[in-house]
């Protein structure tokens, strides 16, 4: 029912659309605010549970057995989660709704044998009929083939080397471990230790995955890319691992370990496990494991505190692990919902956020002050992660304190502010445009090196978050279109823009969110709506609308191009679409009336709205998150940004 009785035709004249009336925004608007308020903790943040593919709760079982804990309750109760979520026609997803991927696949089969499933149970034989038909386990990634060899399961001589002594080259070197994106950088520093050690546990005959290689372990492993580069650097590989049998070289690969020991033991100090991701806090625990000659050794048992860190508990009693905790981002997008909702600056609710957040700002310097001279001054991620501080926390961030009013003296959330500023733009790339933890982060030939599979080597510069921090510049005095940085930055977009009209979206799914972020931060910085590459964007975003009101895209999109803006609607995706739309003076459409309808029809009693579908990303084409707050705060903001839209003209 709309208390509203206005219409609009369609441009075909055919179809009347009621458009929604200020009374049942504001209604929508007020319940969905009141959803998020009853959810805030009471310090000020929100962090709610992050969603990922069952490697999550591969890491640990392994990790379990490995520290000799084979068969563990945790390790059963983890493995009930790997279990239940197994597709029908065998194997496992990377997203909700995905094929069978084979390193996922492969890894979770392992998991559940070390766990004790039986190879015989249907479950079992249908993961490894879905293994066996896409080429085995020696096609899996580098990171499966790890963990593989751990236990014996796979040769190490077979793996691409990781050697430690890469640890000892400067970070002004044609390489160094500083070249690789910051996630990379802590997976693979101990990982190198492991390749060094090549430890093995051994496993009972029937704990084994000899079944899941279609020869002999080892024998037919991904094909080396025929590229110049893929050639070259299969050569480096052969004689990494040919000097390691030459004499003298034990003395520095024994320095190699431990510098690279000591490089990894220095960034648990302010947080919360290396990196606080779990792929790079579960190899620090195997490599701890590894060097230290005792299971008492107090940094190997501050790393396992960590990875508990990570562990949910359903009602049943199965464990979940998540890859990371995420109250900054959850905190930051829900004060910026929040404030565009109209709460004022002083709410309680939002000054307790901005306390909280101006109290996660990190003042030390860490691994981005390698190639960034700015003061530090960003925000991370998760509860603490002092060394890795983001661009996208911290200009999200600036958004909420510009918005909010702290509790304390205005000097210091005002010094805060600034140095944020500072540190923002100092992280701004030659290219004018901003990556994620990193600047002059994007020296393309690594992405060929034999263990780049996982298709992150690199932080370059995206569109997404190049966008995003328009917006935020947008905030603070000076920074119109003609500034030098916005001006670099509006130049690296307009080069980034597809021949369809859309952006990449890095960090969302895919093209919906990218072109949402970029038209917003151009609004925002003042540039030219009528631009033609601001009304492509526009044509592509009103082309892919879903006949329902909403848009959606599939995961599926970062490998086949031609899903791109294509899926079943979702609470989220329709309100980027939505907000890209506002962003662009098509307030008044049809197709953003379209999307509003359809986010008030799907509002649920209680205030919020119901989405399966993930649309976060890690690693586009490896590695998919399900943000649990995302179905509400993107459908607020847009309810927000609409009503104050159509309020002014």
């Amino acid at each position: 029912m709309h208390d509203s009785a206005d219409v609009e035709a369609t441009s075909a004249g055919a179809v009347t659309v009621p458009l929604p009336g200020p009374t049942r925004i504001d209604r929508a608007v007020e319940s969905a605010r009141a959803w998020l308020l009853a959810r805030q903790h009471a310090a000020g943040f929100w962090c709610a549970e992050l969603d990922a593919d069952t490697t999550c709760e591969s890491y640990p079982i392994l990790l379990e057995a490995f520290l000799g804990r084979r068969g563990s309750d945790r390790s059963l109760r983890l493995a009930r989660t790997i279990r239940e979520r197994a597709l029908p026609s065998g194997g496992w997803s990377q997203y909700p709704g995905g094929p069978a991927d084979l390193s996922v696949s492969c890894l979770s089969y392992f998991a559940l044998k070390v766990a004790g499933d039986d190879a015989g149970a249907a479950h079992m034989q249908r993961a490894r009929e879905a293994i066996l038909a896409q080429g085995g386990a020696d096609r899996a990634n580098t990171y499966t083939r790890y963990h593989l060899a751990l236990f014996g399961e796979y040769p190490w001589d077979a793996l691409p080397a990781i050697p430690p002594e890469m640890i000892f080259l400067p970070a002004r070197a044609p390489f160094s471990v500083y070249d690789l994106s910051s996630w990379s950088r802590t997976i693979f520093v101990p990982l190198s230790i492991l390749w060094a050690k090549k430890p093995i546990s051994r496993l009972p005959a029937p704990c084994g995955a000899r079944e899941l290689f279609r020869g002999q372990p080892g024998s037919d492993p991904p094909p080396v890319p025929r590229s110049g580069w893929g050639l070259l650097f299969s050569a480096v590989d052969r004689g990494l691992k040919a000097a390691e049998h030459l004499p003298g070289t034990s003395a520095v690969r024994a320095r190699a370990v431990e510098r690279a020991t000591a490089w990894v033991t220095e960034r648990f100090t302010g947080s919360d496990g290396l990196s606080a991701i779990l792929p790079a806090m579960s190899n620090a625990a195997l490599a701890l494991a590894v060097v230290r000659e005792s299971a008492d050794d107090p940094q190997l048992q501050e790393a396992l505190r960590a990875l508990d860190g990570l562990l949910r508990e359903d009602e049943t009693g199965a464990l979940r692990m998540q890859p990371c905790l995420s109250p900054v981002w959850d905190t930051v997008l829900a004060g910026h919902a929040l404030a565009q909702a109209g709460l004022p600056a002083g709410d309680a609710s939002l000054a307790r956020t901005a306390s909280w957040l101006i109290a996660k700002q990190t003042l030390r310097l860490g691994d981005w002050s390698e190639r960034n001279p700015a003061p530090p001054g960003g925000w991370y991620f998760e509860h603490r992660n002092e060394i890795y501080p983001d661009v996208d926390d911290t200009c999200m961030a600036l958004m909420v304190l510009r918005q909010a009013r702290a509790d304390g003296p205005e000097e210091t959330q005002a010094a805060a502010m600034a140095r944020g500023l500072a540190w923002m733009l100092g992280m701004q790339n030659r290219d004018g445009g901003w990556a994620s933890f990193d600047r002059g982060n994007d020296k393309s030939w690594l992405t060929h090196v034999p263990f780049a599979d996982h298709n992150a080597m690199i932080d370059p510069s995206s569109a997404d978050i190049t966008g995003r921090v328009l917006e935020c510049l947008s905030y603070f005095p000076g920074f119109g279109p003609e500034q030098p940085a916005v001006a670099r930055a509006l130049r690296f977009l307009r080069r980034d823009q597809n021949r369809e009209g859309a952006w990449y979206g890095r960090w969302g799914v895919n093209y919906i969110y990218g072109t949402w972020q970029v038209l917003r931060g151009m609004a925002c910085v003042g540039e030219d709506l009528q631009a033609p590459h601001v009304r492509r964007a526009v044509k592509w975003l009103l082309d892919h609308q879903n006949r329902d009101g909403g848009w959606g895209e599939s995961i599926a999109s970062y490998t086949d191009p031609a899903q791109a803006g294509r899926g079943e609607s979702t609470p989220s995706q329709t309100a980027w679409a939505t907000m890209g739309l506002i962003a662009a003076g098509e307030e008044r459409g049809t197709a953003v009336r379209n999307g509003i309808r359809h986010l008030l029809e799907r509002q649920d009693p209680d205030g919020t709205w119901a989405e399966t579908a993930w649309t976060g990303t890690g690693f586009p084409k490896v590695f998919y998150l399900g943000y649990r707050l995302y179905r509400h705060t993107f459908p607020l903001m847009a309810l927000a940004q609409y009503r104050r839209a159509t309020a002014m003209t």
